[in-house]
């Protein structure tokens, strides 16, 4: 067996809403389409949907709500110390609405979706409908879905996968938002499969896939 094809990623998700990313990639882990396991779900808001999602599935879910803390860094004390439990070797942020600060430690190895062809429609204040208003109002022929590598800013950091999403003349926020969320689902499963199996690389801020035999992933906390 090729060591990187027995590589199991362990992968905290921070959300904010009803977690249907979520349930998407433990449903594509369940199927044997992604060699990874979620072992910690951390939601910044204590009605999110997503908690239960994780609790039906024994993941261990914790609300960190963002409100409880008086500033974006004393709140980021509090998900450090929480990560700071778990083996986790990747973070996912899934309709996480608040900065995630990497401190060092989660450099190239915290995963962001964001609902547009990045760098377009994309920064702060852009999420969720707002994103596809925003697309409508323009006029764009094409929007999509992103995945890239977080960094210390919004939507900044290196691409790893996209998809394009025609924009159709009758669309409204809702429709496009269907087909987005669609492209979305794709995505990140086969990101985390890529970078579980050792085929990503970042050089110079651009990421390289390689589509042959695979190298093993990195454990964390190696260079």
């Amino acid at each position: 067996m090729n060591p990187a094809a027995a590589r199991r990623l362990r992968i905290a998700v921070l959300l904010s809403g009803e977690g249907t990313s979520l349930e998407n990639l433990c449903e594509r882990i369940d199927a044997g389409a992604v060699p990874a396991e979620v072992v910690l779900v951390i939601a910044s808001r204590p009605d999110a949907g997503g908690l239960r999602r994780a609790e039906r599935r024994g993941i261990p879910a914790v609300a960190i709500p963002r409100r409880a803390f008086p500033d974006a860094h004393a709140f980021n004390d509090a998900l450090h110390a929480e990560l700071d439990k778990h083996d986790i070797d990747l973070v996912a942020l899934l309709g996480f609405l608040s900065i995630f600060e990497l401190r060092g430690r989660w450099e190239r190895r915290c995963l962001n979706v964001h609902p547009s062809l990045i760098p377009a429609f994309c920064g702060p204040g852009m999420y969720g409908h707002r994103v596809h208003e925003a697309v409508l109002a323009a006029g764009a022929d094409v929007s999509g879905a992103t995945v890239h590598f977080a960094d210390d800013h919004y939507d900044t950091g290196p691409i790893l996968l996209q998809e394009s999403v025609p924009v159709r003349a009758d669309d409204t926020p809702d429709t496009l938002a269907a087909r987005v969320q669609a492209a979305e689902r794709r995505l990140l499963p086969e990101a985390i499969r890529l970078i579980a199996e050792g085929r990503v690389q970042i050089i110079d801020r651009r990421v390289q896939i390689d589509r042959d035999e695979p190298a093993p992933a990195p454990r964390h906390g190696s260079s």
